[in-house]
């Protein structure tokens, strides 16, 4: 079994970046501005030192970015770019976190090359500014994005009914971009994130067993077009999986028209089990790409996803990162009510209305938790070969498992 590292260091920091036009009516949802990560950003990779984190989750701005068709302007990226360089992270880059320009329109057929050209545009700033290898994240959960934007009228579009129509052309948006940016620099790795679920029937509601397990399933049908398995007429290939980023959350398995599961639910399927499907399935390295509690389970969901992932590791699965997100507390986002969902709170504090505060006992838990990974993590190789051969990895990764 490969057990080579992609990322310079197994634990992760994610910054909520989301900037979707929501429903409820807060507008358009900018949450790097709401945070001040942007003017903030020097000081918040610093933070991640304390705890070894070198690798982090950041996204960048459409709207911002593009405010004229095919006029791109980058100043709004320059200082998390510049952070993380400054302090030593590699940031694997959102592309697409769930938001675009006001004259965008997911669902219609133009959408593929305005999302190429932008991700093409994106490649080559980066490559003009670093000469590292780049990882980018196309379209931050696409399956999610489906179902939020073109199911259940939650995000602009606000579309019902038109979820199938809106992720083929996300996959297809996912794809051409993936060859714009293989075409500005053929290193660059690709990760593709979505939620990992487990739906049941309700124990005495038999005839729903159908409908569950469909939306079971429904949780690969992004990555099983992306690679070509499924609706191979949208261009997918195994050459475009690259990477999976798996986010798991604590309301992540529920049964179908019911209730959600506990970990008391002798129905639950533990964390490692749902990784091993997963790999099963797709045979591609993976890492946590999200994952948090809230309020006072903080302590003891990290507690579980430490275990969860000793055991994957354990098994020999190539379980790459654990990305905590988001890393600094961000707002619901629906009400804006700060959630209590990070390692730093934020905390009014005399002349600092974002105050980043460490939550003592998650920092705790988080140390706890690192050590007991750390003989997991340790045991991973070096970041050679596979890491930098970039466009190429997934057929490299299939040779090296299979030999």
């Amino acid at each position: 079994m490969v057990r080579e590292r992609l990322f310079p260091s197994f634990w992760m920091a994610g910054f909520e970046c989301s900037t979707q036009v929501h429903y409820c009516g807060r507008g358009r949802l900018d949450y790097t501005a709401e945070l001040e990560h942007d003017l903030r950003a020097s000081a918040d990779y610093a933070l991640l030192a304390q705890f070894g984190m070198r690798t982090a989750r950041d996204g960048i701005r459409w709207h911002l970015i593009e405010r004229s068709p095919g006029r791109f302007d980058f100043s709004t990226v320059v200082p998390l770019l510049r952070a993380a360089q400054e302090h030593g992270v590699l940031v694997i880059w959102d592309i697409c976190h769930y938001g675009w320009p006001d004259d965008v329109d997911p669902l219609r057929p133009d959408f593929v090359d305005r999302f190429a050209r932008f991700a093409a545009a994106f490649a080559r700033f980066i490559k003009e500014e670093s000469d590292g290898v780049p990882f980018y994240a196309p379209m931050n959960e696409t399956s999610f994005l489906t179902w939020a934007a073109g199911d259940q009228a939650i995000f602009a579009p606000f579309a019902r009914g038109q979820g199938r129509t809106l992720k083929e052309n996300l996959v297809r948006a996912t794809i051409v971009g993936i060859e714009a940016i293989w075409a500005i620099e053929p290193r660059a790795r690709i990760v593709h994130t979505d939620p990992i679920i487990h739906v049941l029937a309700p124990v005495h509601r038999p005839d729903l067993i159908a409908a569950a397990r469909a939306k079971h399933e429904s949780q690969f049908h992004a990555w099983d077009m992306i690679a070509g398995m499924a609706e191979p007429q949208l261009g997918g290939h195994p050459r475009y999986l690259d990477i999976l980023g798996v986010n798991y959350y604590q309301h992540n398995q529920w049964e179908i028209e019911g209730v959600t599961l506990t970990r008391k639910d002798p129905r639950w399927l533990d964390l490692h089990e749902l990784l091993a499907r997963v790999y099963a399935r797709y045979r591609r390295p993976f890492f946590i790409a999200e994952t948090s509690g809230r309020k006072d389970s903080r302590v003891a969901w990290l507690r579980y996803i430490a275990d969860q992932c000793a055991r994957a590791l354990e098994r020999g699965l190539p379980l790459q990162g654990l990305c905590l997100y988001p890393i600094i507390e961000a707002p619901e986002w629906t009400t804006g009510i700060y959630q209590r969902n990070g390692i730093w709170d934020v905390i009014p504090q005399p002349g600092d209305r974002l105050a980043r505060v460490l939550n003592e006992p998650v920092a705790a838990a988080l140390r706890e938790a690192q050590l007991r990974l750390q003989h997991y993590v340790e045991d991973l190789l070096p970041s050679v070969g596979l890491a930098a051969e970039g466009s190429e990895s997934a057929r490299e990764y299939d040779e090296l498992v299979s030999a």
